[in-house]
């Protein structure tokens, strides 16, 4: 019993560091905010997508049907909330100074709006069950029994491997973040903010 709770905490951290992984939205924001508020604001906003993986992995694995059927009931809604989301999000941040030249009103208003944001960003992706979905089948989850009790080791798994990709993210562009200047920030926040944006008409476009 005890090595197959071992197994199913385990299989959780590598399923939650590599759903966290690929480039999106909440990617590019980590680290636009890391170059320009810091580590501490970057990884604090992974910690809130880390959250709703979290959520997202425990509902996967439970097969919870009930659930993920609602939240595709309204996928137009939750759409239009998080393209227009990221679509004004992205546009703020072209139009936003670099550094510590960001005035404050540009500036994440504290480390709760930092977690905050990315969590609704996140949870208003419910695909996010689906991925989890399928990387349980990849690593071998359906042959493990899908209870309760192994819900609450995933379910601290995904959120501990999802939270070490955040960790590793935000002190890496930490770390390059001292040799760039002003002008290098402003075109990290264009380029960073552009993306978040495409991302955002991408979101708008699929509802036409």
């Amino acid at each position: 019993m005890i090595q197959i709770d071992s197994v199913v905490f385990i299989k959780g951290i590598m399923i939650g560091f590599l759903a966290a992984v690929p480039i999106g939205p909440v990617n590019v924001l980590c680290i636009q905010r890391t170059l320009s508020q810091g580590r501490i604001t970057g990884l604090i906003s992974g910690l809130g997508a880390a959250t709703i993986d979290a959520f997202y992995g425990g509902i996967a694995w439970l097969g919870i049907s009930v659930i993920s059927h609602t939240l595709a009931g309204y996928r137009a809604w939750i759409n239009l909330f998080s393209g227009v989301f990221l679509l004004s999000l992205g546009i703020r941040i072209i139009i936003a100074r670099s550094g510590e030249d960001i005035p404050p009103d540009h500036r994440v208003k504290g480390y709760m709006s930092a977690y905050s944001s990315t969590l609704l960003l996140t949870l208003a992706n419910p695909s996010t069950i689906f991925s989890y979905g399928l990387l349980f089948a990849v690593f071998g989850g359906e042959h493990l029994h899908r209870g309760i009790g192994s819900a609450s080791l995933i379910v601290p798994g995904v959120f501990i491997g999802s939270t070490v990709w955040w960790a590793f993210l935000s002190g890496f562009v930490d770390t390059i973040r001292p040799r760039m200047n002003a002008s290098g920030l402003k075109w990290i926040n264009r380029v960073s903010g552009a993306i978040i944006a495409g991302f955002g008409l991408f979101i708008l476009t699929k509802m036409l």
